[in-house]
């Protein structure tokens, strides 16, 4: 057994940090390696050493437990006559590589944990089609947690560094485990937090989701060339490909449940840009158009994607429209029944205080309530199921009193505390409404009353919709500006002449360059000053509070410095088809040759966009 590493962790550290620390490696090894999609895991096994010793012989062979891997497991230092019964706890992972390819056989460990040695060892092996194992006992290892003198130290064992296997995907390379798995896993442990939330994809098949994704993600990565909307179209496309890959993979397994080849019909109430609607129709759903009622009573699910002020009525919709009527919602913004949610427990996030809104507005609709953890590129990834129902059907009249009531009570509530800011006014993060608040009731009930839907066409507020010359105006200000703090400190360009850089100016200082006029037009707009900065970016970079020229040699559209080794080229539709404004207004022109520059270097240069036009919602 060799050491391979080792960190310190200092005295604050407890023997719970380890646990907690590997259950995060152990559950979600795709947050390290970005190569893997997930595991799944069978349940945990608490067992003495002679049931460690069965476990292993069960699912690897009788001659597996060698000498040299039984003191690798400090197995051969326990006094079996003696021991209790919780020594250790092991479980059987199957581990799920992102790429979608076809293989022989299934990458799979044993996970066993040392409760009282500090320790968890990892037993890779393949297991092919028909179940014959092939134990890689080249690649075992081990963490370790162990006190000295005063200090807590985290360290990495293999059982034979010099026979590692590494084929970049299940099996990592050692040197990986040292430089990149112990740091993370030492400052999960000096962390020790507990997730407020479960795990990623805890209510599907790992696997099914991985391939369906990754076919999917195929299938429709073509959108992000030809995104019409003002937003990141790498971030809504995939986003919007992992919501359906959930659903879809959710629902298929409700028809294996529920023994029928039907495909589920659904209903998008907060539908965003319509693109996941578009996914699932493509994949074989049915989609059904929203009537006047808003009550759904021949639809199976309803999903609430980025549904703003409608997410705490979507439970209650679904309830109201039938006994077997499910939901599906993503919580984004926090509103209640009539206005902005309002905090009341600090002990939580504001984020997991919604979710249990959410929840208890589920639990009050009568719904046996699940929770999951999307694995999508937001924040914002808890999602909220509701299939069974904790009542039967014959006590729906007694259930719709109960929901009057909590709804009533939470208005109570709302209109006690003084209200807040109505849903019209709130949020601008997504498009959704009910055309007519009105809509929401029916002629028997007022169970919609206090509804409060943003107006039904939003003001424009993030510069987009600023007049051009008034715009180029503002540009042209701040960069001669800049330009004239550093007329002397100029570099030469690749054709050997100087080219000015310019300076920098803090926001406020850009601010003090603009007129009262020009300041006041601003502050109506979401942003601002500082939005109008960024919205051109071909001109300048908004760093740290502070404005510069770009450098289009050394910089990228993108904010940030870690963007500048991701440079994408921009789509061919969009080259050539605006005026380079250096070209145009820097003194010393643009610094990159014609051929070179995405702009057009003149009129003669200008070519049509062949980009969809962009959508701005009003």
């Amino acid at each position: 057994m060799s050491k391979l590493s080792e960190i310190n962790l200092t005295d604050r550290c407890r023997p719970e940090s380890l646990w907690s620390a590997v259950d995060v490696w152990i559950k979600k090894p795709h947050v390290v390696n970005k190569r893997l999609c997930g595991v799944t895991e069978s349940e945990y096994r608490d067992v003495d050493t002679a049931g460690l010793k069965e476990f292993l012989s069960s699912v690897l062979g009788t001659s597996f437990l060698t000498n040299d891997i039984c003191h690798f497991l400090h197995v051969d230092f326990v006094d079996e006559g003696h021991e209790t019964a919780g020594r250790w706890s092991v479980c059987l992972r199957t581990i799920i590589p992102k790429v979608n390819k076809t293989v022989e056989c299934l990458y799979k460990d044993i996970t066993i944990k040392d409760i009282v040695g500090q320790a968890v060892t990892f037993i890779p092996f393949e297991e092919n089609d028909v179940g014959k194992v092939s134990i890689r006992s080249s690649n075992i290892y081990q963490i370790q947690m162990q006190l000295k003198t005063e200090d807590w130290i985290l360290s990495l064992h293999a059982l034979r560094p010099e026979q590692w296997y590494s084929d970049g995907v299940a099996y990592a390379k050692i040197s990986w485990l040292c430089t990149e798995l112990l740091p993370k896993l030492s400052r999960w442990a000096l962390e020790s937090k507990t997730s407020e939330f479960k795990s990623t994809l805890s209510l599907i098949p790992v696997e099914k989701y991985s391939i369906l994704y990754q076919q999917l993600k195929e299938k429709y990565k073509a959108l992000v060339k030809v995104w019409p909307e003002v937003t990141d179209p790498e971030k809504f496309v995939y986003e919007d490909v992992a919501i359906a890959t959930y659903l879809l993979v959710l629902w298929g397994e409700e028809r294996i449940e529920k023994g029928t080849t039907t495909k589920q019909s659904f209903v998008d109430l907060g539908c965003g840009n319509g693109l996941l609607v578009h996914i699932l129709n493509n994949e074989g759903e049915n989609a059904i158009m929203p009537s006047n009622g808003f009550l759904f009573p021949t639809t199976d699910w309803l999903i609430g994607n980025h549904s703003d002020e409608l997410t705490p009525w979507i439970p209650v919709i679904a309830a109201r429209s039938s006994y077997s009527c499910r939901y599906f919602v993503l919580p984004c913004c926090f509103f209640d029944f009539c206005g902005k949610y309002q905090r009341r427990q600090c002990k939580k996030s504001q984020y997991k205080e919604y979710i249990d809104f959410i929840t208890d507005v589920s639990t009050a609709c009568g719904f046996n309530t699940e929770e999951d953890c999307l694995r999508i590129p937001s924040t914002k990834r808890v999602c909220l199921i509701g299939k069974g129902r904790r009542y039967t059907e014959e006590e729906e009249a007694l259930i719709e009193e109960q929901r009057n009531d909590y709804i009533r009570g939470r208005q109570a509530l709302f209109t006690s505390s003084g209200g807040a800011t109505s849903a019209s006014q709130g949020d601008q993060d997504g498009p959704n409404s009910l055309e007519n608040s009105q809509d929401i009731s029916t002629p028997e009930s007022d169970w919609g009353n206090g509804f409060q839907p943003r107006e039904k066409i939003e003001t424009i507020r993030n510069c987009a919709t600023l007049p051009r010359d008034f715009v180029d105006g503002v540009v042209l200000k701040v960069a001669k500006s800049l330009l004239s703090l550093t007329e002397r400190n100029t570099e030469r360009s690749e054709s050997g002449d100087v080219w000015n850089t310019g300076g920098s100016l803090l926001i406020s200082e850009v601010a003090d360059l603009l007129d009262q006029s020009t300041l006041q037009t601003l502050k109506k707009e979401c942003g601002g000053l500082q939005t109008l900065l960024k919205n051109n970016h071909q001109v300048f970079r908004v760093e740290g509070g502070k404005v510069l020229i770009r450098d289009w040699r050394t910089h990228t559209t993108a904010q940030g410095p870690r963007a500048s080794s991701k440079r994408k080229p921009p789509p061919s539709g969009a080259l050539k088809t605006r005026l380079c404004w250096f070209h145009t207004h820097h003194p010393h022109g643009c610094p990159l040759p014609s051929e070179v520059c995405a702009f057009a270097h003149g009129e003669t240069e200008l070519r049509p966009s062949t980009k969809p036009p962009k959508m701005i919602r009003k």
